[in-house]
């Protein structure tokens, strides 16, 4: 192999080594700079352009990321999250209830909101919640992150990798959503099914006492006012507007709320992960001019992964090896030779994939850092029990549903 060929690689595999370990050794780098550094090492050494370097950026896809995180924080600090809440912890007149909420409340916004900033809302509510009823909140913290990322298979919006996909694969919201809900409503079932299972013993009796999330004082106007946006960004994205253009309108028209400062916004949004998505956009784009040649692209129509359960099995694996967002930019290439429903099943899957472990997407690793914080720490086990059974039964299910689509596209 040259030279040339084995110092591309080398970057390559160090940048999405050091993606999925989160550090490089000796080095301070978050993943966001090992993007960056990976990025410029491909510029220097010559595996792109500048330009090819720019154009290989998809700012549809950052734009959508960047307007959804700042209706999140928008929506959080109008009180939105909260109030809600408090509307199902009010109404769950038992633990399994309380957990059944907790799957349903935390399912149905990481659908439309982007999943890991539900978490972030999300944990430190139940947090609360739980010490005020004095329940064990090892279960709920559990439903927070397995049902984010389930309920975030539903939609373009869900989480970071679905919007790559829908950029590339111009399926659009309605219609990918149509395709996916069922699958994630399977998935938060599971969820729920085998949380409860696990956790059967600390789950009895009834709730004694009012659930308290905090200090804060409902704003109603401005929760009503943020919550009809949001709702006409969600509108809009099934009527067909272009995803991003709705994302960015919603976010702008929030930040003209005098009653929330804007600085407040900016800090909530993730300046980390919108680098760390430019640079590996820019690292898969030299990895794939380097060494995806139209024979070696040719020769992929023949390894099986016009199959929907030999695709699901790469993809949850590759989600697992290196992370969902590298494992989708690693077989973009790949699945554009492939029908256009190929790119629903790899949506399902490294979505879905990010249950099977603690590590097996940054939702987890958002819950149990918070919980380790408030000294209520969330253990691997504790995650594998219930993620990793409940993971392959939803990635079996998804196979099957999706398997009948593959079969019918032209």
């Amino acid at each position: 192999m040259p030279v040339h060929k084995i110092l591309v690689a080398t970057i390559f595999l160090a940048t999405y080594g050091g993606v999925a370990l989160g550090r490089l050794p000796f080095t301070r780098l978050d993943r966001a700079g090992i993007a960056l550094v990976g990025a410029a090492a491909m510029i220097v050494c010559g595996a792109v352009t500048t330009e090819e370097a720019f154009k290989s950026i998809d700012l549809g896809a950052l734009a959508l990321l960047f307007g959804m995180m700042a209706i999140v924080a928008e929506l959080e600090l109008a009180g939105f999250f909260r109030a809600a809440s408090l509307f199902a912890a009010r109404r769950a007149h038992s633990q399994w209830a309380l957990l059944a909420g907790t799957v349903a409340v935390t399912g149905v916004f990481s659908a439309f909101l982007v999943n890991d900033a539900v978490c972030l809302v999300m944990a430190p509510l139940i947090l609360r919640a739980t010490r005020a009823l004095r329940l064990d909140p090892k279960p709920y913290l559990l439903g927070v992150a397995l049902a984010s990322n389930a309920g975030g298979a539903a939609t373009i919006t869900g989480n970071p990798q679905n919007m790559i996909i829908g950029a590339s694969s111009h399926i659009g919201y309605g219609p990918f959503a149509a395709a996916l809900t069922p699958v994630a409503g399977v998935a938060l079932l599971l969820v729920f099914a085998f949380t409860a299972f696990v956790h059967r013993g600390v789950l009895r009796g009834r709730l004694l006492g009012e659930p308290d999330l905090g200090p804060a004082r409902p704003h109603r106007a401005l929760i009503l006012r943020t919550a009809l946006v949001a709702l006409g960004v969600v509108v809009a994205f099934f009527l067909g507007v272009p995803a991003p253009e709705a994302a960015l309108a919603g976010a702008g028209l929030l930040l003209m709320t005098p009653a929330v400062k804007p600085q407040k916004v900016y800090r909530r949004i993730d300046g980390g992960l919108l680098l760390m998505f430019a640079g590996l956009f820019i690292v898969a784009a030299a990895g794939e001019k380097t060494f995806l040649t139209p024979e070696i692209l040719r020769r992929a129509q023949f390894w099986g992964l016009d199959n929907a359960w030999t695709m699901t099995a790469v993809a949850a694996t590759l989600s697992n090896l290196i992370s969902n967002v590298p494992a989708v930019l690693a077989l973009k290439p790949f699945v554009a030779q492939l029908p256009r429903e190929s790119w629903l099943v790899v949506a399902m899957a490294t979505t879905l994939a990010g249950n099977l472990t603690l590590l097996g997407s940054a939702a987890n690793l958002i819950v149990a850092e918070i919980a380790r914080r408030a000294g209520e720490p969330v253990t691997f086990r504790d995650f594998l029990v219930v993620g990793f059974p409940a993971t392959l039964l939803s990635l079996a299910f998804g196979a099957w549903f999706l398997a009948a689509r593959l079969t019918a596209a032209p």
